[in-house]
């Protein structure tokens, strides 16, 4: 068989991608599907997605570890930045650009220029998707749900009745929930929440119910060097593993949990139920941090480069050089963002309580709202001349009425 008839498939096990496998097949592709894991999805689960792409007819499958890489280029950029798309959402679909990057690995390891995927006509997941296959290079996409709505708009029926044909049950996860799960954390659509009603009990995953949440406080030391969190209580963890061991911690506390309502780039109001403990303690602790040692001028302007970042990522533009620039800045703001935060928690909610390190910006001859190094008479001229313009307009326009 030519190289060039082999296609290498992002492949979940859902109901999308397990019909992908039957659709490329039926097109005379021999198909490579790929899982790339980050975290968040049990080795039973794991294997479960290797004998259902195999049982498919997949020629072969391919497990990919890309939580270190997820971590470098997605999770150190985001805390620094504090993105959040619309001030709410921390872009936790974001393992898709590592996701296609590692199925264009494949590729070209292959020699064949096709690479498929499961998206649909209707979210953002296909600019993340698209976009960054032409950003890496020269590819063939194919998506084959894409390409059914074409043809139907019974697409969820037509792909079960297509793998009951072929002698495969529905994937368990195609019930009421669309649910994804990663090392950042869980993001829920469907039913009662794109319906715009209160989720149900069945929407929790990391985060426990009140009810459950333990009876004690509790508090974890997160060090922090060059704006990169190092170590909880003490104890040096690599990045992905701390992230983990918060989302444990602060889930049991009910902490991390929302609702999202966002507008999708193609111009549809998607709502979704999300839960991510652990970037949530990353963010409040690196804020309590950066707020101490960085100076009022790089503190104010992290605010536009986190809107701006957050927009790029949000719509596909993983690789746009752009993005890249706006992270050589946020890199060279974190040269003093070194200390330990304490971070505690009595249920639903977080306060960074304790900040300890070398660069914080206080002089110990001025400590606000106690004592200065400045006199009254040097005060009250600062204060005059801070606002002699509002002062002159003031004066100037109450002439004229």
């Amino acid at each position: 068989m030519s190289k060039q008839n082999k296609v290498v498939l992002a492949f979940s096990g859902g109901l999308d991608t397990s019909y992908c496998v039957l659709a490329l097949r039926e097109q005379g592709f021999e198909v490579h599907t790929v899982f790339v894991t980050s975290g968040g999805v049990s080795t039973e689960e794991v294997e479960a997605i290797r004998a259902r792409a195999l049982a498919l007819g997949a020629t072969e499958h391919h497990l990919v570890d890309a939580s270190r890489e997820l971590w470098d280029e997605f999770v150190k950029p985001l805390i620094w930045s504090h993105a959040r798309m619309l001030g709410e959402y921390p872009l936790l679909c974001s393992d898709r650009y590592l996701i296609v990057r590692r199925c264009l690995a494949l590729c070209d390891t292959l020699e064949t220029s096709h690479f498929a995927h499961g998206c649909t006509g209707m979210g953002n997941d296909q600019l993340r998707f698209d976009q960054t296959v032409r950003s890496c290079g020269d590819y063939d996409i194919h998506a084959p749900i894409r390409d059914l709505q074409k043809q139907t708009d019974q697409v969820r029926e037509f792909e079960m009745a297509k793998l009951e044909e072929a002698g495969f049950d529905a994937p368990g996860k195609s019930g009421h929930y669309s649910i994804n799960e990663n090392l950042l954390g869980v993001t829920i659509s469907g039913s009662e929440i794109d319906r715009f009603e209160a989720p149900g009990d069945e929407t929790r995953a990391l985060c426990r119910p009140r009810p459950e949440w333990p009876s004690e406080p509790f508090s974890v030391k997160i060090r922090f060097e060059l704006g990169e969190a190092v170590s909880l209580d003490g104890q040096a963890a690599p990045g992905p593993e701390l992230l983990q061991q918060l989302n444990r911690q602060f889930g049991k506390y009910g902490v991390g949990r929302h609702i999202y309502t966002g507008d999708v780039s193609i111009g549809l109001k998607g709502r979704i139920v999300f839960e991510c403990p652990g970037i949530d303690v990353l963010m409040a602790a690196h804020q309590a941090l950066e707020d101490a040692v960085n100076t009022r001028l790089q503190n104010q302007f992290r605010h536009h480069v986190a809107q701006r970042w957050a927009e790029l990522v949000y719509t596909g533009f993983f690789y746009e050089p752009h993005k890249a620039d706006l992270e050589a800045y946020l890199g060279s703001s974190q040269s003093a963002v070194t200390g330990t935060v304490t971070v505690t928690t009595e249920g639903g909610s977080i306060v960074a309580s304790e900040v300890s390190s070398e660069y914080i910006l206080q002089d110990a001859a001025s400590i606000y709202a106690q004592s200065c190094d400045w006199t009254p008479e040097e005060a009250e001229g600062f204060i005059k001349l801070l606002g002699k313009s509002s002062t002159m307009a003031a004066q100037i326009r109450s002439q004229k009425e």
